[in-house]
């Protein structure tokens, strides 16, 4: 505010200067004072908490300072545990948290919130690790370093709920799809921007055929992308060599998407990549089962079973199923309003705190006539939420149900 306030007000003195001249004071002092009035009011948003996280290694002398984000509500809720996501860009400390604000303020859709890490800026010896990853075939020091240093030492000191991203540009992303091939168990999804493919980067292309069929265990996620940009031109064969092998040697434990942003600039490459490589990574958890769906069409026993390997298998994170076992549910109201009542009720015995379950069963005993077993759901709606918005829905349909019933 003082920085807008100082603005003004040196613009008003110079026109109380001119004014001067042509015998203008009193006005100029009406405009000095119009403009400190009427300077609008900023409003404040939460700002993540930003703090440093101190590694020690055996790998080099001195401590490495890494930056950490925490997304907004961090300390607001102590029994919450948080998606990582590791750059080793220095620089992308910024860009990455005002594009997590922004994805994730929405109720953490599509961006869960997440805590974000960058690597310090010129630090010796990471990045003495990182030139051995990238020369030295076989060298797997920084990978030594993220699993017994770095990770730890964030989950020590963070709530973490176990899943991991990795995320890197150009030669970064070469180390990103290096990690991949190496040490799958480390991260979760991995997102490539524009990766540093030629001259056997990291021995990526060497190493890929042979590596990506030895991919095993909890299901690994990669989104990968390029442009045709001029600085991009010269990766362009090698990018094309890697697709070809992630298609010849597919492997079930890797899903994967490649995206080419043609016609956009180089440095908005890692921007488009990771707003498209974190759609693509919680696409399963916000993504509703449609009834019809091969999934639904097998009842509520299999929209449960798909969401149980979802969480165990994929995540590592309970994914719940409310969502799409309300959507069968709600495919069944109009004609068979019995089988909606078993949907919603399988919901609850699965989930007893879904308070949207309980409203949508209140609404089709009041569609039934049975009002009594409406207002005693619309209650337990309203006793299984604290959130405003749901709270204040709830109540006013609720003291709808009990003036129908008088």
């Amino acid at each position: 505010m003082a920085t807008v306030m100082n603005h003004y007000t040196a613009k008003g003195l110079n026109l109380w200067g001119r004014c001067l001249l042509s015998g203008c004071l009193l006005l100029s002092v009406v405009v000095v004072n119009a403009y400190a009035v009427n300077v609008p009011q900023i409003d404040a948003f939460p700002q993540p908490q930003t703090e440093i996280l101190s590694v020690n290694s055996s790998s080099f002398n001195t401590t490495a300072d890494f930056v950490v984000t925490l997304p907004n509500g961090y300390t607001d809720h102590p029994d919450k545990h948080y998606v990582v996501l590791l750059d080793l860009h220095p620089r992308s400390h910024l860009y990455l948290s005002g594009m997590h604000d922004w994805m994730s303020h929405n109720g953490g859709w599509p961006w869960l919130d997440t805590i974000i890490i960058t690597a310090p800026n010129g630090h010796k010896g990471l990045g003495e690790l990182k030139s051995a990853a990238i020369e030295k075939r076989g060298d797997q020091g920084l990978l030594d370093f993220f699993e017994q240093h770095l990770l730890p030492a964030i989950d020590k000191q963070y709530r973490t709920n176990g899943f991991r991203v990795f995320n890197g540009f150009t030669g970064n992303a070469g180390l990103v799809l290096h990690s991949l091939l190496n040490r799958p168990q480390l991260f979760n999804a991995y997102i490539a921007a524009s990766p540093v493919l030629s001259d056997d980067f990291a021995f990526v292309l060497n190493d890929a055929p042979k590596l990506l069929n030895t991919l095993k265990g909890k299901q690994r996620l990669l989104f990968m992308s390029t442009s045709d940009s001029d600085f991009e031109q010269r990766q362009l064969d090698s990018f094309a060599m890697l697709e070809d092998m992630l298609a010849t040697h597919a492997n079930a434990q890797l899903s994967y998407k490649i995206k080419r942003f043609d016609g956009s600039y180089y440095m908005t490459q890692p921007i488009l990549a990771t707003a498209m490589g974190i759609e693509m990574i919680f696409n399963d958890v916000h993504t509703v089962l449609a009834a019809d769906s091969a999934v639904s069409q097998q009842g509520t026993s299999a929209i449960l079973a798909y969401y149980k390997r979802l969480s165990d298998d994929v995540y590592g994170f309970d994914i719940p199923a409310i969502d799409s076992l309300l959507a069968l549910g709600a495919s069944f109201v109009n004609d068979n309003p019995a089988q909606a009542i078993a949907v919603y009720q399988d919901t609850l015995n699965a989930y007893p705190k879904a308070h949207t379950a309980y409203h949508a069963l209140a609404m089709v005993y009041a569609g039934s006539g049975e009002l009594t077993k409406a207002i005693t759901a619309e209650k337990q709606a309203l006793a299984s939420t604290d959130h405003p918005f749901y709270l204040n829905k709830y109540t006013q349909q609720l003291a709808k149900f009990q003036q129908q019933q008088q």
